[in-house]
């Protein structure tokens, strides 16, 4: 079955693509990247959705939720191509879409305990455009069933990175830094996994934010290299709420975000700290709250030999070194020197979630999210042949 995830993050800059062919064998799913790409979003967009992230209208809401659905399936058409397949031969289309909101904690309505999140990137538009079934809304049904619907990926991890005789910990940089525990030998209910919080979004909104790069971000951590950490500074970030709390927890922009960059900024004037020490500081609190959270929830009851690292920080020289530095118990290496692409990884998740839903499989894993059970996860959109492939 040849399966295109679709997924953009925290980051909101550009769509991850992969194609990703899965086969059976010895009676086991097996899966095979066949070709991935990203797809930046046209200039401008990204503070766009920002914006209607952090309150903007319903009206804006609406058209960039279709909007992003016609970019979600160019980005589809533009993987499927570089890859040579057609897009008549693809069977299905998973996609996270782009996260506007994320409310796991329950709000009391009258006797109604409510959870939410708002993912946009209208699914009816990729299957229309594309032709394929394509599967969307992922996280509602986890949240539906009391999870925190986030994070999905550790079931996709225990496929692709599980092994007997090592203990591994994959912990993903992307906007927000999460980990998913996969104990030596142990099955898929042996897994666990949360956010941990912040992975590169403070970082990047703090650059935006003070204009201390050209290219909007800190390119291979040369900013923070250059900086001096406040410790007194990163002793009060780490205080935070969040990061101290137990798991399952999930978190976004909406706790780690552009409030929480003008507060540390007003913080760092008030230490005498200057532009790139602010980035050292930041980086060092996303090391710092990663490294807190798998000494005080992990280590105590699993034994890990390898740390993997996925998503943007991989490539952040100045992440890597500090988590080498504070793991010195643990091999750390990004998934890339392991030979799988972790910029494609999260797309790749969202192909094989959906792959199992196609097949009427659960895709959480209530150790991870806190739900009541396990759930088939997403809402269908009949592509051409969705007949044909159902009775597959």
């Amino acid at each position: 079955m040849k399966v295109i995830g679709l997924m953009s993050g925290t980051s909101a800059d550009g769509v991850d693509a992969a194609l990703v062919e899965i086969t059976s064998e010895a009676g086991r799913p097996a899966l095979r990247v066949v070709a991935w790409e990203t797809v930046a979003y046209p200039a401008g967009l990204r503070e766009r959705i920002l914006a209607v992230a952090s309150g903007g209208s319903t009206e804006v809401v609406c058209h960039l939720d279709a909007y992003l659905g016609e970019l979600f399936a160019e980005a589809a058409a533009w993987v499927a191509e570089r890859a040579g397949v057609p897009l008549h031969d693809v069977d299905l289309i998973g996609s996270h879409g782009q996260t506007i909101h994320h409310l796991p904690a329950p709000r009391q309505e009258g006797r109604h305990a409510v959870r939410s999140t708002l993912q946009i990137g209208e699914p009816a538009v990729i299957a229309e455009r594309t032709g394929v079934t394509t599967i969307a809304d992922f996280r509602p049904r986890d949240l539906a069933a009391g999870g925190e619907g986030a994070p999905l990926t550790p079931i996709v991890h225990h496929a692709l990175f599980a092994r007997p005789d090592r203990g591994r910990i994959i912990l993903n940089l992307g906007g927000i830094a999460n980990v998913t525990v996969l104990p030596a030998g142990g099955d898929a209910s042996a897994v666990t996994g949360f956010d941990t919080g912040p992975g590169n979004v403070l970082l990047d909104e703090f650059v935006r934010a003070t204009g201390a790069s050209a290219v909007g971000y800190d390119e291979d951590g040369r900013l923070a290299a250059a900086g001096q950490v406040h410790e007194a500074l990163l002793r009060e970030i780490m205080q935070h709420p969040f990061v101290r709390r137990a798991p399952p927890k999930s978190t976004g922009r909406e706790t780690f975000g552009p409030a929480f960059v003008e507060e540390f900024r007003a913080r760092l004037r008030a230490v005498g700290g200057n532009e790139r020490d602010g980035v050292s500081t930041l980086a060092a609190f996303t090391v710092a709250a990663v490294v807190w959270n798998l000494r005080e929830f992990i280590f105590p009851k699993t034994e890990v030999h390898e740390v993997v690292v996925t998503g943007g920080g991989a490539r952040n020289a100045f992440l890597m070194r500090r988590l080498t530095e504070s793991l010195p118990e643990c091999a750390v290496a990004s998934s890339d020197a392991m030979g799988f692409p972790g910029q494609a990884l999260e797309a790749v998740s969202f192909a094989w979630l959906a792959y199992l839903t196609a097949r009427g499989q659960p895709g959480n894993l209530p150790a991870v999210t806190g739900a009541s059970g396990t759930r088939i996860l997403g809402c269908i959109v009949p592509g051409r042949g969705f007949r044909e492939l159902t009775e597959r």
